[in-house]
């Protein structure tokens, strides 16, 4: 089984092309940085993963993603390789998107947007706290963050 699941923030606008022919396909690259859970000393944050979509998938890439939005993606993980003009052969490894959303509401992104052009750091958002029956507890304000209701 090939299927990956990622969330992240786009590190810029997704590069969209179509391809030739009667029936023009879109088709969306983009990088994603997508935080590590855990830090050792002296490597990166982040990890900075190729995404490519197709057809419709590229078309909602290149209408609602841009630099910054946070997004969650599925899809399987893609290898190739090509020989570049030198002659030598490089190695790529691309997550084809089967499905992509966004991970945060409007509201949060301009907050963040706005906070991020401002320099000055936001503050943490609440966190569920454990209940004694092993549910979580919802803090006050997330009532219109929640996909549902």
């Amino acid at each position: 089984m090939n299927k990956v699941v990622l969330m992240g923030r786009l590190t810029r606008d997704p590069d969209v092309r179509y391809t030739q022919g009667d029936r023009p396909l879109a088709v969306a690259r983009y990088t994603l940085a997508v935080n590590r859970r855990f830090k050792r000393d002296n490597e990166p944050d982040a990890d900075f993963i190729s995404c490519v979509a197709f057809g419709r998938a590229g078309e909602f890439a290149e209408k609602y993603l841009k630099q910054g939005t946070k997004i969650v993606v599925s899809g399987r993980i893609q290898t190739g390789s090509y020989t570049n003009k030198d002659g030598m052969k490089v190695y790529t490894t691309d997550v084809v998107i089967e499905e992509q959303d966004f991970a945060e509401s409007k509201a949060v992104a301009a907050q963040n947007s706005a906070a991020a052009s401002v320099a000055q750091p936001s503050a943490p958002a609440p966190q569920p706290s454990a209940a004694s029956d092993g549910f979580m507890n919802i803090p006050d304000g997330l009532e219109e963050e929640l996909p549902f209701s």
